[in-house]
């Protein structure tokens, strides 16, 4: 009978326990389900082409593609002009991307030749599906193998172990405060670093224009561009490794890939689950450079949409030398700031436009057709001001006007006023001339001059005061002790 009962109490126990364990199962199933993206690839395809091309709404600007990314930019490198923009202040997540940073930060911080030794924290914090290369706890690579290692493969472990000998202690968040003071540094306004490589965090994250801004510095760097184009990584035998390690590298866009380029700057992907796929990459042609970013795509999208926006930049834009073409400064009267004839004794002029500097606009454009603004504040003493232009409120560049050192034949361009607008706006007929304020650059040398002047003046009067009054005292004394002379034709009548 006891038996029984106990049968009978085990029974109800083990119905107990599923029936909690199907309800447990039921909640968990709803809540995953809740949390679930119900959109389908497909139907997260078709949002992502269908958001707005912000680019694509300035008047007269060349109607960009649609492309698959949820972010994406397409920037000139030199002045920064944007060519193409889709949200590209929206947060996204980086994820391998971060890496750009990590090794520009490194070539700042770190001679090549350096020992990177892997500690226990770099090894083992570093999830086995991620990217690695099986690194272990006391093994070394030279600072300039990590960055093969970090550019080429993505390792993971490698990235925390730079940031390790950087910063000198493992607590990563002494390395992302670097990044971040970085990133202010080259003009990132929506970004914010927790680990050196791009691994998942919801506090971890940038924007395409950010990225583009990253990039700006380290697609300057030649040896950084040259490691993202290497196919294989290889690591050789030394003291503390004792197998070579060999990886491909599994970028698309370089030679030999699928999606080979053949305007190829560099490039760098990046994928997490949350961040999808990410790509930034810079390609030149005709002497412009464009980086492009690409974030939240899909495989093999990113590869197709960044062809697409360089395809785009390079047909539609070009740049074009200020100095050259600029028309609408000038000067009334030109020999009042040329030598000969001037109170200055020089036969050169004394302001001339940069000739390197240049901006890049649509072909289908004009110059006559930007708008101007000149600002008289330069931290250069070679340099009187700076031109910068637009194009229907978009920023495509600037010039310097610098002071003549050597001879030239640039024309300066002055007048007593400024202004840029087109008069036909107020109701005129014709473009207003625009003007540099010369009197605010030759002020100063004005003043001393004016002042000096009137110097001379002073002190050759006061002369000339001495002088007389001293002259009529001298002639006095003299009378009084020469006796007259007679005259001896007196008497004589002429």
């Amino acid at each position: 009978m006891t038996a029984f009962i106990k049968f009978i109490n085990k029974k109800r126990y083990t119905a107990l326990f599923t029936a909690l364990f199907c309800i447990c199962s039921l909640f968990l199933s709803q809540g995953i389900t809740a949390h679930a993206d119900p959109l389908t690839m497909d139907d997260r395809i078709a949002s992502q082409r269908a958001m707005a091309i912000q680019s694509n709404a300035v008047p007269n600007w060349p109607t960009g593609p649609v492309i698959t990314a949820e972010s994406a930019i397409l920037m000139e490198v030199d002045t920064g002009t944007i060519l193409y923009s889709k949200n590209i202040h929206q947060k996204q997540y980086p994820a391998s991307t971060t890496k750009i940073l990590t090794t520009l930060i490194a070539t700042e911080q770190c001679s090549l030749d350096e020992v990177v030794t892997f500690s226990h924290d770099a090894v083992f914090d570093t999830p086995r599906d991620s990217n690695h290369i099986a690194m272990d706890v006391g093994q070394e690579l030279t600072v300039e193998q990590c960055l093969n290692a970090i550019l080429i493969r993505s390792a993971n472990e490698v990235s925390f172990a730079v940031a390790e000998h950087i910063t000198n202690t493992t607590d990563w968040s002494v390395f992302a405060g670097m990044m971040n003071e970085r990133a202010r540094e080259l003009g990132c306004l929506n970004s914010n670093f927790v680990n050196p490589n791009g691994l998942p965090d919801e506090n971890h994250y940038t924007t395409a224009y950010d990225l583009a801004m990253i990039g700006r510095a380290f697609f300057a760097n030649e040896m950084l561009c040259k490691i993202t184009m290497t196919r294989r990584l290889e690591i050789p035998v030394s003291e503390t490794i004792r197998e070579a390690k060999l990886e491909n590298n599994n970028m698309q866009l370089i030679p030999g890939g699928t999606y080979a380029y053949e305007n190829l700057v560099g490039c760098k992907t990046g994928y997490t689950s949350s961040a999808r796929y990410c790509l930034v990459s810079c390609a030149e042609k005709d002497g412009m450079r464009l980086i492009c970013v690409v974030l939240k795509d899909e495989s093999p999208l990113q590869y197709e949409d960044t062809v697409s926006l360089f395809n785009y930049g390079f047909s539609n834009f070009a740049k074009v030398n200020v100095s050259q073409t600029e028309t609408k400064y000038n000067i009334d009267d030109s020999r009042a700031f040329y030598g000969g004839t001037d109170i200055f004794g020089s036969s050169k002029p004394l302001l001339t436009l940069n000739k390197d500097d240049y901006v890049v606009m649509p072909r289908t454009a004009t110059f006559d057709d930007t708008d101007s603004t000149i600002n008289y504040q330069t931290n250069d003493a070679s340099q009187a001001a700076i031109i910068t232009y637009t194009y229907h409120g978009v920023n495509i560049g600037s010039v310097r006007v610098d002071f003549v050192e050597d001879d030239t034949d640039q024309h300066i361009f002055d007048t007593p006023h400024g202004g840029s607008k087109d008069t036909a706006s107020e109701g005129g007929s014709h473009k207003s001339v625009i003007f540099i304020n010369i009197m605010r650059v030759l002020i100063i040398p004005v003043v001393l001059g004016a002042a000096f002047l009137i110097l001379c003046l002073t002190k050759a009067l006061l002369k000339n005061f001495q002088f007389s009054f001293g002259g009529r005292r001298i002639r006095k004394r003299r009378s009084r002790k020469r006796p007259k002379r007679p005259n001896r034709f007196r008497d004589y009548d002429y």
